[in-house]
C-alpha cells in the first residue's frame, strides 16, 4: 500500500485495504441503505434483519495468558499475544537489524 506500507499476498487484499483510507464502500444493504467496504460484512449486516445465526460458538478457548487472563483457541495466538507482556521482538529485519513483535510487521517494514 503506498498510503501505509502495508503489504499483501494477494491483490484483492490490497483492494479491500485501499478501501479503509479512500472510505470507499461499494457493498450496500438493499433493506436499510447501510453500507459496508467488503461483502462479507455486508452478509453478517443482512442477517440483523433475518433474525439468521447460522454459527455456534463451540466455547472452546483452552489457552489462556498468565498475565492477564485473556483466553485463545490455538496456542500460537497467545504465544504471539505474550510478546505484548515481554517485549520480545523475535522477526528481525535482515537489511537494518531493526527488531519487531510479529512477522507480517517486519514484512510491511
Amino acid at each position: 500500500c503506498r498510503e501505509c506500507g502495508k503489504s499483501f499476498r494477494m491483490s484483492s487484499e490490497l483492494i479491500v485495504h485501499l478501501r479503509s483510507h479512500t472510505g470507499e464502500r461499494p457493498y450496500e444493504c438493499g433493506h436499510c441503505g447501510k453500507s459496508y467496504s467488503m461483502g462479507s460484512s455486508l452478509t453478517g449486516h443482512q442477517r440483523s434483519h433475518t433474525g439468521e445465526r447460522p454459527f455456534e460458538c463451540g466455547g472452546e478457548w483452552p489457552f489462556e495468558c498468565r498475565e492477564c487472563g485473556k483466553s485463545f483457541n490455538r496456542i500460537s495466538t497467545l504465544h504471539s499475544h505474550h510478546s505484548i507482556h515481554t517485549g520480545e521482538q523475535s522477526y528481525e529485519c535482515g537489511e537494518c537489524g531493526k527488531s519487531f513483535s510479529h512477522r507480517s510487521t517486519v514484512i510491511a517494514h
